[in-house]
């Protein structure tokens, strides 16, 4: 699909269900195994039909063996096969399939929000000092390598082992490791499955923030909505954040790129009928299938890795600043979540349970209270689900809803999600200032390109408040609390 067809906006049948609910019938359309199914409300609605997102849902529809419906989260935009936001889950036992372009090309793009035991008030007189010093510290923006350098053997064992292997060299500690989906690592990863290409790609990005999306913001806590499960996650109001947002780097876009390549004449090998050639898949169960999944949790523990580095130098710089050590700072993980990934689940279909393949793009995993899988800290309140909104307004600590289990195989919204394009972001901030205007707004944001800002400003965004106010009414993830940027550095 090209960037035009995307901006015509969606023109097929969109069938009320409930406040925060709306149908695409596979009736509409021959070939769809199930329903769409997309969150969102009144509010939002326009946004939904604005681009063909919703026509991507659909398509998803189409995938064999996917179980219950196709479904999208309000951050709903545009991507590649699945839109951003999308969510389904395929029956390995009934032809279901994987398909990387439900993953996306930045496996296990994700965030971490690490708190401290500063307040509002040590931070804002050196707030310019230390945004300045993240910039000056912490590698960011296209292609930028770091400190931290890998030979093929190390970044294998990496991969194999993900954050317990930093562990083992004293770059993470076992609350790091605990405080992270999956204890950062996914089993059963592959890593001699990853290419050479791939490989030489990743040697010195371990602990780099990238660009486009990608950030580390300094929040202060701003709003409590639930004064219990704050507690439980370590927040009060006036509390000192940081949020950390980045993946796998050129080596997940090479893995991506490696499978969509090996993955192109296998839907016609199995007999599957696609209604969009970026839907290219394989049987989770066929050797194509597995030859992706194994490379891709290489990829996706490369990433956990990195947000792990990120955050060690994160740690650093604010050690340096405020003449403390990160420990005596409070500066521990709270949690850390990937928003690209396919992971194998149980849940419950059709009255009974199956493991199915769960496809998160642009989506959250947000496990309820009493989910064996939320650590056992978090178990009474659920899975801490960690939202970024703009780099203006807020961003968002949910814990994991009463229906989400039910309704969405366990998963939320990853974000506010795009309303504008980069190219009409840009074209938005000609003769504007967008660093000034976030400073004069309150927000320190410091970029390695005058591009970087101008693409995520604030107006390419929807209202994450809105955004999250749908799936807290769906029951997907309640709120817990607000936070606000105090200062932002991007690629």
């Amino acid at each position: 699909m090209t960037d035009t067809t995307r901006q015509r906006g969606y023109e097929g049948p969109l069938e009320r269900v409930d406040d925060c609910t709306w149908r695409i019938p596979k009736a509409s359309r021959p070939g769809m195994l199930v329903d769409g199914l997309i969150f969102a409300d009144e509010r939002l609605l326009p946004l939904v039909k604005s681009d063909r997102a919703a026509e991507q849902v659909a398509n998803v529809a189409f995938l064999p063996g996917i179980q219950k419906a196709s479904l999208a989260m309000p951050d709903i935009h545009w991507g590649y096969g699945f839109c951003i936001g999308g969510v389904c889950a395929t029956d390995p036992a009934a032809g279901g399939v994987v398909s990387p372009g439900g993953v996306g090309y930045d496996i296990n793009c994700g965030v971490r929000l690490v708190r401290t035991n500063l307040m509002l008030d040590d931070a804002k007189p050196v707030i310019k000092q230390l945004v300045n010093q993240l910039i000056r510290d912490v590698p960011v923006g296209v292609g930028q390598g770091g400190r931290y350098v890998y030979s093929p053997d190390e970044l294998r064992g990496m991969m194999q082992r993900g954050v317990p292997w930093l562990a083992d060299r004293g770059l993470a500690t076992p609350d790091d490791v605990a405080c992270a989906e999956a204890e950062g690592c996914i089993a059963d990863a592959v890593p001699g499955l990853v290419s050479d290409r791939a490989l030489a790609r990743g040697s010195d990005q371990c602990g780099t923030v990238g660009a486009g999306n990608h950030f580390i913001e300094v929040q202060v806590v701003d709003r409590i909505a639930d004064e219990k499960a704050a507690a439980a996650f370590g927040l009060r109001a006036g509390l000192v954040c940081v949020l950390i947002h980045s993946g796998s780097r050129g080596l997940g876009y090479q893995v991506c790129d490696d499978a969509l390549r090996a993955l192109r004449d296998a839907p016609a090998k199995y007999g599957i009928s696609l209604p969009d050639r970026q839907l290219v898949c394989a049987p989770v169960g066929s050797p194509e299938g597995r030859h992706y999944l194994g490379a891709m949790r290489a990829a996706a523990n490369y990433a956990f890795c990195n947000r792990q580095l990120l955050m060690w130098q994160v740690r650093e710089v604010f050690a340096r600043i405020f003449g403390r050590s990160w420990e005596s700072l409070g500066m521990t993980l709270l949690y850390d979540v990937a928003h690209n990934i396919a992971k194998f689940e149980t849940h419950g279909v059709d009255g009974g349970q199956k493991e199915v393949c769960v496809h998160r793009k642009g989506a959250t995993r947000a496990f309820p209270a009493g989910h064996p899988d939320v650590p056992e800290r978090y178990r009474e309140t659920g899975q801490p689900v960690i939202i970024p909104g703009d780099m203006g307004r807020a961003s968002w600590v949910l814990a994991g809803g009463p229906r989400s289990l039910e309704r969405s195989f366990g998963t939320t919204c990853h974000g506010a999600g795009r309303c504008l394009s980069r190219t009409a972001a840009t074209k938005a901030a000609q003769g504007r200032n967008i660093a000034h205007e976030l400073e004069q707004a309150g927000v320190i944001a410091r970029c390695k390109s005058r591009e970087g800002l101008a693409e995520e400003q604030p107006a390419a965004y929807k209202d994450v408040d809105v955004v999250v106010d749908v799936v807290h009414r769906a029951g997907l993830s309640t709120k817990v609390a607000r936070l606000r940027p105090l200062g932002v550095i991007k690629g």
